[in-house]
């Protein structure tokens, strides 16, 4: 999944992203207020993690001017700032949650499973479509009486179709959502995943509509 850093600390924002990326998130970067609204206006990210320190506009009117717009990208406030009237302010404004730093990349992790699973109606760390089962939490995978575990990039792929079944996702859609900006894909990525994938359970596990893309059934 692809998450938008807001951060306009270099060393912070290296540190986080390198630790997201450990989490198996691709990390979009942008050190600014304004390059975050424009970043939210492209879509194509799962979660937003915004610092309210911004230079041009703050967090809070990046908020504000995100929700004006019917922009629905999730969105946690990562921060310093630890009164009440700005944790308040904040969740008025719609984020959806608000974390202080310094927190435990655990914390962090859990907190945006916990969104996920919000936008996807459901009480529990799992998701369903069709066959399929994955556990948010393990990155389990589970299909007609088997299960594994799969790598980082592999789960995100099979994610993406699972919240969306039925759908027939492109190729090019599922490069936006699993690569970040200066990610180089290779022509061929998206295939080999889903070679991978298949190969670990069964081709049937995700469909290909030719000429079209993929979709797991509901």
């Amino acid at each position: 999944m692809r998450l938008l850093l807001v951060e306009d600390d270099i060393m912070i924002a290296r540190a986080l992203a390198a630790a997201l990326g450990g989490e198996g998130f691709s990390v979009d970067l942008v050190t600014s207020g304004d390059l975050a609204i424009e970043a939210l206006r492209s879509g194509g990210h799962g979660i937003a993690l915004l610092d309210l320190g911004l230079p041009g506009l703050d967090g809070f009117d990046v908020l504000a001017l995100a929700r004006r717009e019917g922009l629905e990208t999730p969105v946690i406030v990562v921060t310093a700032r630890d009164a009440l009237e700005d944790c308040i302010r904040g969740l008025d404004l719609g984020a959806d949650d608000y974390i202080l730093k310094p927190f435990e990349m655990s914390e962090l992790s859990a907190r945006i499973r916990a969104i996920l699973r919000r936008r996807a109606g459901k009480a529990v760390s799992r998701l369903e479509a069709g066959d399929v089962t994955l556990d948010l939490a393990t990155h389990t995978v589970f299909y007609r009486g088997a299960e594994a575990v799969l790598s980082h990039r592999e789960f995100a792929l099979v994610q993406a179709l699972v919240e969306r079944p039925g759908m027939i996702l492109s190729r090019d859609r599922l490069e936006e959502t699993l690569y970040g900006w200066g990610e180089e894909v290779e022509s061929n990525a998206v295939d080999v995943l889903i070679h991978y994938v298949r190969r670990k359970f069964d081709k049937d596990i995700i469909r290909n509509v030719r000429g079209a893309g993929w979709m797991i059934p509901r």
